[in-house]
């Protein structure tokens, strides 16, 4: 007997759960090393940021008529990246804003999950930021294994202190203190190392693949070692510059989007290397001393076109498209 279907006839018994669930695993070790630095804290600013979208995906889908799509584990892993690209002092009201910002305009505004255009957890990080800039710029000093203290006392990031390096100073912190965490910034931007694991628990279970990541922090390199050689300033240091701010968590867990990436592998590279070049820029010749959010924001409005001129071939034709 044959069977009649519509396309694809192509199966998988991976699901959008399953998927969402691995990355949640694959965050753990930036959880813990959030935890492990910022203390009780940061617990508040996760479990008020994770709480927040689930009941805003909740409720919000029910009134435009999307059902309950909390069960694919989707708006949690909205809630983990928004708490991650947030400082640990984040008023908790603030951090509700930011999660209605991130699932109620970012993704139900578009129609949900496979949707929207920009990725969710951003457009709140990039909405706080624009609207509460001294909260979201004021950092506390790492109080390594410290869970319960009360001391609030604040310190520049890696970043900023690049910012305003001049030529002939030298670095006034180490690659491993960058490597391990034990430095002020964002909760999720603090060790390159709890990141560097999520990467590759993310690669063994197949749910990204290499390029996004490798070709992002490649050609930014690239630019920070050759203006580093033109300028011989430390402040273009490319090491300090890719274990500092949010350049690892931006590669690995928001460029690699499903949705708002795109979906060949030479439009991903060209989309990669969009974003390392305007994080470059942004760092170097911008104001702020971060730029990975807006780099990728934007180049998440040139998916559709990477997507369009980028198009495989079909497989039977002969090369035509």
């Amino acid at each position: 007997m044959y069977k009649l279907s519509t396309p694809p006839h192509i199966t998988s018994k991976q699901t959008t759960h399953k998927i969402m669930r691995d990355v949640i695993i694959g965050l753990f070790p930036a959880m813990f090393a959030a935890l492990a630095v910022f203390g009780f804290q940061a617990l508040l600013v996760m479990v008020t940021a994770v709480c927040s979208c689930v009941l805003f995906e909740y409720w919000l889908g029910r009134q435009f008529g999307l059902g309950n799509t909390t069960r694919d584990f989707s708006a949690i892993v909205t809630g983990i990246l928004l708490a991650l690209n947030l400082p640990a002092t984040m008023p908790l009201w603030m951090v509700i804003i930011g999660a209605f910002m991130a699932i109620g305009v970012a993704k139900i505004a578009f129609g949900g999950i496979g949707k929207n255009i920009f990725n969710p957890a951003l457009v709140g990080r990039v909405f706080l930021f624009l609207s509460f800039p001294v909260q979201m710029t004021t950092w506390i000093k790492p109080r390594v294994f410290e869970f319960f203290s009360v001391d609030a006392s604040t310190a520049a990031t890696p970043l900023n202190v690049l910012k305003h390096l001049n030529k002939e100073d030298m670095l006034s912190f180490d690659y491993l203190d960058l490597l391990m965490g034990n430095i002020g910034g964002s909760m999720g931007e603090t060790s390159a190392l709890a990141i560097l694991i999520g990467f590759f628990w993310l690669l063994k279970r197949k749910i990204i693949k290499w390029h996004i990541p490798v070709y992002y922090i490649g050609s930014f390199a690239l630019c920070m070692v050759i203006t580093q050689i033109i300028t011989g300033s430390n402040r273009f240091d490319v090491t300090a510059h890719i274990l500092s701010g949010g350049l690892m968590l931006g590669a690995v867990f928001m460029a690699t989007d499903y949705t708002t990436s795109p979906m060949t592998e030479k439009g991903k590279i060209i989309f990669a290397v969009g974003c390392g070049i305007l994080t470059y820029i942004i760092r170097v010749f911008g104001v702020y001393p971060e730029g990975v959010s807006f780099a990728i924001l934007i180049m998440n409005a040139f998916v559709p076109l990477i997507d369009k001129y980028c198009v495989q071939y079909i497989y039977g034709t002969g090369g035509n498209k």
